[in-house]
């Protein structure tokens, strides 16, 4: 896989902090603890950050759900847990863990594929969904057929399209419901993305004038230069123009913002991360290894030091990005 170490042209995002006399980044509290039950997915994206896809193997066991939920037990400042993939609804625990996270009157959040609504066994996913109150996240790189099967696979947005329309039908999305149902939009190719709040008002009209769909908000999120999307960029000789691109726009009003401030991420072996994204790289919390066995409550890692690396411009890069889309900052 390709490194996104930057090369001497480029400063550590620690020197970029340090230029605008910023501190090394410290962690808040944790508010949102995200967990990756695994890299098995049904589709297999090209900007795919997780590199996921069908014939990964990788699942999150009950062994490990049961000790995430004692800490989580112990950990009073956690709000939502964030539960992703792959497609985190094919690990044969998802819905167990669903039920045990709101059985504690914690929120969950599901980052959805929307596809996976037409996978055998998933035909009562939207109504389980409703039943237990939770609070959908979308994939839907673009309101276009054509961007969308190019960066996800043929057919993708006819099934994407068929799926928000079933989740509409029982609430998700609709005024006053209290079902959150929220979209993703990742750039189909190496460049930031436009304003969010643009960008959404056109992915309302275009999503309502035709198909009739409604949904909430629309999350800008930049596509990182790590797994299957820095394959891409390599293969193309774009990696480096890319990274000169994150680089250029690097914002220091975004870093006060940062998720990996409130957010612990939970690997599918319950090793802990200071994000997703270096999740992905096997980068240790706080350059220091621990997992769900080491700590007694996500309290032990308040104020500890977060690891970074040359990808950490792509959350600081114009408005920033986040899971929870663009920080809001010009």
């Amino acid at each position: 896989m390709s490194t996104i170490d930057l090369h001497a042209d480029h400063p550590t995002f620690a020197a970029a902090l340090a230029a605008y006399g910023l501190p090394a980044l410290r962690r808040d509290a944790v508010t949102t603890l995200q967990v990756n039950v695994g890299k098995v997915c049904n589709q297999a994206c090209h900007h795919c950050h997780v590199d996921a896809g069908p014939a990964r193997t990788e699942r999150m066991e009950r062994a490990t759900v049961d000790r995430l939920l004692a800490v989580l037990d112990a950990s009073p400042s956690v709000q939502v847990v964030d539960i992703t993939g792959g497609a985190p609804e094919l690990n044969p625990e998802f819905r167990a863990l669903v039920g045990a996270v709101r059985a504690r009157a914690r929120r969950v959040q599901v980052r959805c594929n929307l596809t996976v609504l037409f996978q055998p066994g998933m035909e009562d996913l939207p109504e389980f969904y409703r039943d237990h109150g939770v609070e959908l996240v979308c994939s839907l790189p673009c309101y276009s057929e054509e961007n969308v099967d190019r960066q996800r696979g043929h057919g993708v947005f006819e099934r994407s399209i068929r799926a928000l329309q079933r989740l509409n039908a029982i609430g998700y999305g609709m005024p006053d419901s209290g079902l959150a149902l929220d979209l993703v939009y990742n750039p189909v190719g190496p460049s930031l993305p436009p304003p969010q709040e643009v960008l959404q008002a056109r992915y309302k009209e275009e999503l309502r004038r035709s198909f009739g769909i409604e949904f909430g908000r629309l999350f800008t999120i930049t596509n990182m230069p790590i797994k299957r999307f820095a394959d891409m960029l390599t293969r193309t000789s774009a990696l480096a123009a890319y990274m000169g691109l994150l680089v250029n726009h690097f914002n220091p009003a975004t870093v006060d913002g940062l998720m990996c401030r409130s957010l612990l991420s939970v690997g599918w072996d319950g090793t802990l991360y200071d994000c997703d994204f270096n999740q992905m790289l096997e980068l240790p919390l706080g350059a220091s290894r621990a997992t769900v066995w080491t700590i007694a409550s996500c309290d032990d890692i308040a104020g500890a030091a977060i690891a970074t690396g040359g990808h950490c411009y792509g959350c600081t890069a114009g408005a920033g990005s986040s899971c929870g889309g663009a920080l809001g900052v010009g």
